[in-house]
């Protein structure tokens, strides 16, 4: 047809990159993003270099020098959290979730494209305040009396570990769709393990229970990661592959709950 109309807008198949892109827009244009990252470096630098100033080099005998990075992580995790549930509950709060299924109806697109976003920007922060906790107490406390032993390690695990609590919060906001709830189940996960096994451990009947809780919880994965209690053994690795499978689940749940239900 000779009379047909060419629209002037170069059309293009969409992608994920263009979700990705869509996203971190998102991400990066509301306040509660600054808010929550700038209060987890706050946290987690502030409180790991307060710790490391009382600190002498003895103390790294046989521990690694992110130690301190520790004490501000299990405050600072509260932070990223709040921040993955945020992400998605946000938009159903307000709304502009039809907005965003409407700009790309590829749903699951778009929930791939949330938690790549989010998980890159946890870690990363995460990562990078780690290390500089452990850079300055490395600096402040080096010497014969301090051991030469490899913290790097810690920085990725405890990072990864961190960043993963945020992507199992950003799964139960996905599955939720209501902020205040998912963040008050995401602290009961979070809390609720690290309390419970005193109750537990009273009795005989369900004190392998409480060991096991004890063993697992956030807190004190965290602490087996940067090796706290070098003494107990273990390195976290097992608490973190647990962390994994959880977090795997919530997702492909999250996927399964966003192709089902209505907007």
């Amino acid at each position: 047809m000779n009379n047909a109309y060419t629209s002037p807008i170069p059309v293009t198949k969409t992608h994920i990159g263009h979700a990705l892109t869509s996203e971190w827009t998102k991400i990066k244009s509301v306040r509660s993003t600054m808010w929550t990252l700038g209060i987890f470096l706050v946290l987690v630098i502030g409180i790991g270099l307060l710790v490391a100033a009382q600190t002498e080099p003895r103390d790294y005998v046989d521990v690694p020098f992110t130690i301190p990075a520790f004490f501000g992580l299990v405050l600072g995790q509260i932070c990223l959290i709040t921040l993955g549930v945020l992400v998605t509950s946000s938009e159903y709060g307000t709304g502009m979730i039809r907005t965003t299924f409407t700009a790309s109806p590829q749903r699951h697109r778009v929930l791939a494209a949330k938690f790549l976003i989010f998980f890159a920007i946890a870690f990363v922060f995460s990562a990078v305040s780690i290390f500089l906790v452990g850079s300055a107490t490395e600096s402040m406390n080096s010497g014969p009396e301090a051991a030469d032993i490899a913290w790097t390690g810690t920085v990725f695990k405890g990072a990864l570990y961190v960043s993963l609590l945020g992507v199992l919060a950003l799964a139960a906001g996905s599955m939720l769709r209501h902020s205040a709830g998912a963040i008050t189940a995401m602290l009961g996960v979070v809390l609720v393990p690290a309390i419970l096994p005193a109750f537990l451990m009273i009795s005989e009947s369900t004190k392998a229970l409480g060991e096991k809780m004890m063993d697992y919880n956030a807190p004190n994965s965290l602490a087996k990661i940067f090796a706290i209690d070098s003494e107990t053994g273990g390195n976290g690795t097992s608490q973190l592959w647990l962390l994994i499978v959880v977090t795997a689940v919530a997702v492909a749940g999250a996927f399964a709950l966003l192709e089902k239900r209505d907007v």
